[in-house]
């Protein structure tokens, strides 16, 4: 899984780079990739309508509603099984009832 690093972080190496540091620099100097810088400054490019594509805000919500669906298909899944069982223990012309 990616590591995690706080928005204050980034920021700070995002003013690094842009205060004129190499990025092959700074990475080596934090210990992190450059391919990571590169990814927060097209990110932060993003976020201030710079460059078109989603914000990072946006991101979140689209994070958080895929996670939702996911839950909300899997109850659903469930339920139809259920409802498959119960009907096949259920006779469907109520065959429990006493012949007259």
């Amino acid at each position: 899984m990616p590591r995690s690093y706080p928005p204050e972080f980034r920021r700070r190496v995002l003013d690094l780079v842009d205060s004129g540091r190499k990025v092959a620099e700074v990475a080596k100097l934090l210990g992190i990739s450059e391919q990571t810088i590169y990814v927060w400054r097209r990110q932060h490019l993003i976020d201030t309508g710079q460059v078109p594509g989603v914000p990072t805000h946006e991101q979140a919500e689209l994070v958080a509603a895929r996670k939702r669906i996911a839950e909300l298909e899997a109850e659903l899944a469930i339920h139809r099984r259920a409802a498959e069982l119960l009907g096949e223990a259920i006779s469907p012309k109520g065959g429990s009832k006493p012949s007259a």
